[in-house]
């Protein structure tokens, strides 16, 4: 059982093995196959060391924003409430897992939604928040991995939908969709966008500097000044006492900044060159998934697909969206009740694909409002989603992503009020509207086709 979750839950393999497929599938050579095969599994895995240099960079700048400024709270990580809930829900959650996959190829081949999830690891986090909302709710073990297996193919097919729109504003094709779980956050970000009516000149790609910071044009120099001035500024706040005690091990805490800045610049750098790498093998090989599988299909892929887009806007994003966490996080202060921390990571991440598509519709405007939103989305949504986790609500961190929030206070509030039958009759009633448009659809193509 390990084994399948290890299997289904790393994105490179998985990935990797659907290329594979498709290159069979198209009949191509052993020679192409191989490349094809290879090259998509060292692209993702270029991928997953670029966000794990990240993300080591940006977990001592958390530890530095909570000292310098005296705050505690819950901090949304998906990584550290999965840890805590696979003890007791990991065998549920492979299987949940498992089939939920297949529940996605399924809407994809027989529904007009033709998205296919291939983000193996948030697949994963969600398949254990559902099964831990659908013991909660009272089902036994097979009802809990029906269930779930549905619920979890359900959000895997509508996430990248909801978003697709905004896809194809910002690549300019319908070649591939984004498979993410935060896609509410970042459709939500696209509409604020669109408030501002940005255009090509007011991207945040052309943002005009003077002649002599005409360095600033090269997003790799940007990125690494402006992570600099923002580590010494909390460094500063912190002190060099707790820096050099907690986290540096000794070390100079304005070299310890400086150096972590650097490396968050070397980790976007790292990824951005992965996302090239893939994308010029993954889409040409899901062709023969999209031909003999699932016509038309789409692959959704993880959200570093789209920072290429526009590396200004990804941090840009960031940085909005984390001061949507602050202010929401101060709201909370004198609200009273749960403080939700901003988590410098999921705000890094959502913050900056909600740059990019706010950009996208909005220009510099509307990536900086359509990520400050986003920010705020992915701090009070925890609020309500920790309630409905039973014994799991009450650990200090709780699940991050927009998409995880909205599913989960859905199914937790039916699971609450209903119990399995309301759960089971909702899970039956959206995949009846899945397909009824579909065979709608169909119809009206088959009739098209005898008329021509």
């Amino acid at each position: 059982m390990s084994t399948m979750i290890d299997i289904l839950s790393e994105p490179a393999i998985l990935v990797a093995l659907i290329a594979l497929i498709g290159l069979i599938a198209q009949k191509k050579g052993i020679a192409d196959t191989v490349k094809g095969t290879t090259k998509t599994f060292v692209g993702f895995l270029v991928i997953a060391a670029g966000a794990g240099i990240l993300s080591g960079s940006l977990t001592p700048f958390g530890s530095m924003f909570e000292e310098a400024f005296n705050v505690s709270g819950v901090v949304p990580n998906n990584e550290a409430v999965v840890a805590l809930a696979l003890t007791d829900y990991g065998t549920t959650t492979a299987l949940i897992m498992f089939f939920g996959m297949i529940v996605n190829i399924l809407i994809a081949r027989f529904t007009r939604y033709k998205y296919i999830f291939l983000t193996g690891h948030h697949t994963l986090y969600l398949a254990c928040m559902l099964a831990v909302i659908m013991a909660v709710a009272g089902f036994n073990t097979f009802g809990l991995i029906a269930a779930g297996s549905v619920a979890l193919g359900i959000v895997m097919t509508l996430s990248p939908a909801i978003l697709q729109p905004f896809m194809r504003q910002l690549t300019g094709n319908d070649n591939v969709a984004l498979g993410h779980f935060s896609a509410v956050g970042y459709a939500a970000s696209g509409l604020v966008g669109k408030l501002f009516k940005g255009s090509k000149e007011t991207s945040t790609e052309n943002i005009k500097f003077p002649n002599g910071l005409g360095f600033l044009r090269d997003s790799t120099v940007s990125i690494a000044l402006t992570m600099i001035v923002m580590y010494l500024i909390v460094a500063f706040f912190a002190g060099p006492t707790f820096i050099e005690a907690e986290l540096s091990g000794g070390t100079n805490f304005l070299v310890f900044s400086l150096i972590q800045a650097g490396t968050f610049a070397a980790g976007v750098f790292v990824i951005l060159s992965g996302v090239r790498l893939v994308l010029a093998e993954i889409v040409p090989a899901f062709k023969g998934i999209s031909t003999k599988l699932v016509p038309n299909a789409k692959p959704a892929l993880d959200v570093p697909i789209i920072f290429t887009y526009a590396p200004n806007a990804v941090l840009i994003g960031f940085f909005a969206s984390f001061l949507g966490g602050i202010a929401s996080m101060v709201a909370m202060i004198f609200l009273g009740g749960v403080i939700i921390l901003p988590g410098v990571v999921p705000h890094f991440f959502t913050g900056a694909a909600a740059g990019v598509f706010g950009n996208a519709t909005g220009g510099f405007k509307g990536s900086v409002a359509g990520a400050f939103v986003n920010g705020i989305i992915i701090s009070f949504l925890p609020v309500f989603l920790m309630p409905v986790l039973g014994d799991l609500g009450f650990a200090n961190t709780t699940f991050s992503d927009a998409d995880f929030g909205v599913s989960g206070i859905f199914f937790g509030s039916l699971a609450n009020y209903g119990g399995p039958i309301a759960i089971t009759i909702s899970l039956a009633v959206i995949i009846l509207l899945m397909i009824i448009p579909g065979k709608k659809k169909n119809n009206n193509q088959s009739q098209q086709s005898k008329v021509g």
